[in-house]
């Protein structure tokens, strides 16, 4: 019996055969493709583009043979983060797979404060902490990609996509008022 994980991807087409050398190499965790194991979460990134359909991905990834590295908010995460986003050459290239929360600075818009430098590494991590965690997964080589099942798509409707972004702005109107906060008692630090 092989291990397994069921996952998620939406995006504006129909992906069979994922591509992980699209995309920036500065992401959060490098290049790779970017799944998620949360269908609600996959579906609440969800943007309608005028001209093209919204699509659910659907896969199963078998993991028995696939060096996985996993990840909490921790200071070695903050690290693998910031190296990656500054464009340093990726530190766990030798992993198939890299699971771990997404920084909320990317999901959530802080004008880039927590990159800027303005914060020492201490401060920029306790805002990276903040927030709900949602993880990610991604496929970091071909091991991985080949690894990974397709196994259906579907569109969502402009309705879906409606509630869900509405969710996302209250969510986000939380994150700001708890991002702004943290800011002020950091600087009254100082």
């Amino acid at each position: 019996m092989s291990n397994t994980m069921l996952l998620y991807h939406t995006g504006y087409q129909e992906i069979r055969e994922p591509d992980i050398h699209h995309g920036r190499k500065n992401a959060d965790f490098g290049q790779g493709f970017y799944l998620s194991d949360n269908t609600e979460f996959s579906k609440r990134w969800a943007k309608e583009r005028s001209g093209f359909s919204v699509w659910l991905n659907r896969y199963e990834l078998i993991t028995d043979d696939l060096k996985i590295k996993r990840f909490t908010r921790d200071a070695e995460w903050f690290r693998y983060i910031f190296a990656n986003r500054a464009g340093q050459e990726d530190s766990l290239a030798e992993y198939d797979v890299i699971i771990g929360p997404i920084a909320n600075d990317t999901l959530y818009d802080t004008l880039g404060i927590t990159t800027s430098g303005f914060l020492t590494p201490e401060q920029a991590t306790r805002t990276l902490m903040i927030g709900p965690v949602y993880e990610q997964i991604v496929l970091k080589t071909e091991k991985a990609a080949s690894a990974l099942r397709f196994l259906s798509a579907e569109t969502l409707t402009s309705e879906e996509i409606a509630q869900y972004s509405g969710a996302v702005k209250q969510e986000e109107k939380q994150f700001q008022e708890a991002f702004a906060a943290l800011i002020t008692e950091l600087l009254q630090g100082k």
